[in-house]
C-alpha cells in the first residue's frame, strides 16, 4: 500500500522524513515526466509514503490538523528514541488539536510542510490499553 501527497519542500521534506526521522528510501527521482519524487518505507517496503513536487511553483493544499501520518512505535523506548533524534536535530513536539493524541501518550511533529506526523508509543490493534 502506498500513500501520496505533494510538497512544496521537496529537500527540506525528504531531509525530515529521510535524516531526521529514519525512514528508509525506497525510491526517488528527479525530474521524471516534471516530478520530482520519493518512497519511503514505513517502516519497510509494504506500506509506503511518496511525496512529490510538481509544478513552478509548486501548488499544495494547505495542512490542516487532521493530515497526519501516524507512525506506531513498540513501546516507550521506540518513541523515547525517536523524539530525542527529532529534538537533536532541532524539530519541537507540537500539541495536538485532537486530545486523544495527548491522552494516549503520542508526540507530533510539524514536517517542512506543515503536516503533522504523529509518534505513538503502541501498535494501534496490538495494545487494547491504547484506544
Amino acid at each position: 500500500m502506498r500513500f501520496a501527497r505533494p510538497t512544496a519542500r521537496f529537500d527540506d521534506v525528504v531531509t525530515f522524513y529521510r535524516d531526521d526521522l529514519g525512514l528508509a528510501v525506497l525510491a526517488q527521482w528527479r525530474d521524471h515526466d516534471g516530478y520530482d519524487g520519493v518512497v519511503f518505507g514505513l517502516p519497510d517496503a509494504g506500506v509506503q509514503l511518496e511525496i512529490t513536487q510538481h509544478g513552478s511553483p509548486p501548488a499544495i493544499p494547505p495542512p490542516h490538523p487532521e493530515n497526519q501520518l501516524v507512525l506506531y512505535l513498540r513501546g516507550e523506548q521506540a518513541l523515547r528514541a525517536a523524539v530525542d533524534r527529532l529534538s537533536a536535530r532541532g524539530h519541537r513536539p507540537v500539541a495536538p488539536t485532537n486530545p486523544y493524541w495527548a491522552r494516549v501518550g503520542a508526540v507530533l511533529f510539524e514536517d517542512p510542510d506543515g503536516w503533522l506526523v504523529v509518534l505513538t508509543p503502541w501498535v494501534f490493534g496490538e495494545d487494547s490499553s491504547a484506544g
